[in-house]
């Protein structure tokens, strides 16, 4: 029985630590979008906020944008393009892979 009990502890400890990683990544990533994104492109990736329509702001969710490979979106958030401001000074390498992820998962345009 101590034995037992011995044994699950140390599963207990590494499983909560394990669990909540992609969660949190997930969080980052939204966390990222609300910061940086959501002014011009929407909380939805639409454009269709005031800023954004102003701007034309690319629909995230586009066939246009989502055909694209993950370096290429890469590439316009660090560095930016047209109108878009780069982001690469404030935005970390690897925030900005999560938010390529982020923006993959966007709702489809309907």
């Amino acid at each position: 029985m101590r034995v037992r009990i011995l044994l699950l502890i140390p599963a207990s400890i590494l499983t909560g630590l394990l669990l909540p990683i992609p969660t949190q990544a997930q969080s980052d990533a939204a966390k990222i979008f609300k910061t940086n994104c959501v002014l011009c492109h929407s909380a939805d990736g639409s454009g269709d906020s005031p800023t954004g329509k102003a701007m034309h702001a690319k629909d995230l969710r586009s066939d246009e944008v989502q055909k694209q490979s993950d370096a290429a979106l890469g590439e316009v958030i660090t560095k930016g393009r047209g109108k878009m401001p780069a982001f690469g000074a404030k935005i970390k390498p690897d925030d900005v892979t999560k938010l390529v992820a982020y923006i993959r998962g966007l709702p489809p345009k309907k």
